[in-house]
């Protein structure tokens, strides 16, 4: 189910069913963050076309602040944005083909019927509908736009879902699944994988001699100094002074002043280390530097009592030998976890292809074959959530990978399910018909998709919009 919510997301129109959730109820403006400029097309949707100044528009209302769009560019925040604003496109294209509309009265009836905005009495108070505005910083033209459009998003989206009326027997088999008890057998594959200590001295050697770069350790030599505002200033203070001259030190590093010329200035004896390598119990400042040591050959640490400088000398890539202990069982343990994938990839693959049987399950657990009874799809004391789910999605006789929350892996067969019948007059059927409608509302949404997905063909700029994410590197 969860796969199916993530690959549905990814689609222009799904999207688009996202967005009747994350458009929040009120919009706050921030002011123009880019200025009217190019008009320029970044996407085209059959025969409409956003342009560039369309999607500045978008960025200026979307309220993300410009520092984090340009420390996020590398990560697709703006294809994101983009993605939003597609999406709102497409709505809107939906709702002008399908002519669906909320008249000003209809609108104005809805604001009157707003409980933020009724007095004690339970009547519309436009004192109260005013200082919501003034404490939001809103027009009330500009809200009640906002407001309009959100409406009718909802009517298209009822217009698409609504209506719904589950038969029961659909309701009863909801109940069964949701409540049933389900026996399982399971195997848990810690019995079955290859062991650290069976790994032979060969299949060891085999495996360095293919992985020789991947497993070589990192020895680094690095010189470092910490400064106090005692070094700098000669006062005990964090003051301005001493935050003066730390911006001048962070310029003179952007300049590419010489370490050694650095060092003569502060006049502090620096620490000097070769071949250091992490270490569980290692100095603190020390594993910092190390964990750096790809970033910058010269960099300043804030460390909030003092400042630290540093500078990488030198990285020696070595690969140990087997007569050191630690590295022996790094390797032993990766080809533990390697063995142990390649034999859950292949366990899978015979199950999902009916290779796998009662006969192979029965020779795979020999003899150790565990039973439980799962009081519900909301039991997750023995396995993961997510595995409990999938137990309940899978037929009797059936079997599957699953997992729990300490990631041990596990072969279950399902045995049976225990199930009621629910009854019409209970207090919990009218619970287990709404989540029977929403079962078929989402289904209807996905043939939804399907069909927006046939209907718009949606092209992006790549051009165009990497010239908008030049704008901010």
């Amino acid at each position: 189910m969860l796969n199916n919510i993530r690959n549905f997301s990814k689609s222009w129109p799904a999207k688009i069913l996202l967005v009747v959730i994350i458009i929040p109820f009120v919009f706050w403006g921030m002011g123009g963050v880019f200025n009217k400029g190019n008009t320029n097309n970044i996407v085209k949707i059959n025969n409409y076309t956003i342009s560039t100044q369309d999607f500045i528009d978008h960025l200026n209302s979307s309220n993300i602040d410009t520092n984090v769009i340009k420390k996020n560019i590398d990560d697709n925040i703006l294809e994101e944005l983009l993605g939003n604003l597609i999406s709102k496109t497409l709505i809107d294209m939906e709702i002008e083909e399908l002519n669906i509309f909320i008249s000003e009265s209809s609108l104005a009836e809805r604001i009157k019927k707003n409980k933020n905005f009724l007095d004690e009495n339970g009547k519309f108070s436009r004192t109260k509908y005013e200082k919501f505005l003034l404490s939001q910083n809103l027009t009330a033209p500009f809200f009640e736009i906002n407001l309009k459009n959100n409406e009718l998003k909802k009517e298209l989206f009822s217009y698409v879902g609504a209506g719904i009326k589950t038969p029961f027997f659909l309701t009863n088999n909801t109940y069964k699944q949701q409540t049933g008890k389900l026996e399982i057998d399971f195997i848990n594959l810690n019995n079955v994988y290859k062991k650290n200590q069976d790994f032979s001295e060969s299949e060891i050697k085999s495996f360095i001699n293919e992985n020789k770069d991947k497993l070589k350790d990192e020895y680094i030599d690095f010189t470092y100094i910490k400064i106090t505002p005692k070094d700098l200033t000669g006062s005990d203070q964090f003051n301005e002074l001493f935050f003066k001259k730390i911006d001048e030190l962070e310029n003179k590093i952007s300049n590419g002043i010489d370490f050694n010329d650095l060092l003569a200035e502060l006049k502090i004896t620096p620490v000097l280390k070769k071949n250091y390598i992490t270490k569980t119990n290692g100095d603190k400042i020390e594993e910092k530097i190390y964990a750096k040591r790809n970033e910058n050959k010269i960099f300043l640490i804030d460390e909030n009592e003092f400042y630290v400088l540093y500078q990488i000398n030198k990285i020696n890539k070595i690969l140990p030998t087997l007569d050191n202990e630690t590295f022996k069982n790094k390797v032993t343990r990766i080809l533990y976890e390697k063995n142990k994938f390649e034999y859950n990839q292949k366990l899978l693959n015979e199950i999902n292809d009916k290779k796998f049987n009662q006969t192979t399950f029965d020779k795979l657990a020999d003899g150790k074959i565990e039973n439980i009874i799962l009081d519900s799809i909301n039991d997750n004391n023995k396995f993961s959530a997510a595995s409990i789910k999938l137990l309940y999605a899978q037929p009797t006789n059936s079997f599957t990978l699953i997992f729990d929350e300490k990631t041990d892996v596990f072969v279950a067969k399902i045995k049976k399910l225990y199930t009621n019948d629910i009854s019409k007059g209970s207090e919990e059927f009218l619970n287990y018909r709404e989540q029977s409608n929403i079962i078929i509302r989402d289904s209807m949404y996905s043939s939804y998709d399907n069909i927006l997905d046939e209907k718009y063909n949606v092209t992006i700029n790549q051009k165009t919009l990497e010239r908008v994410k030049n704008y901010f590197r």
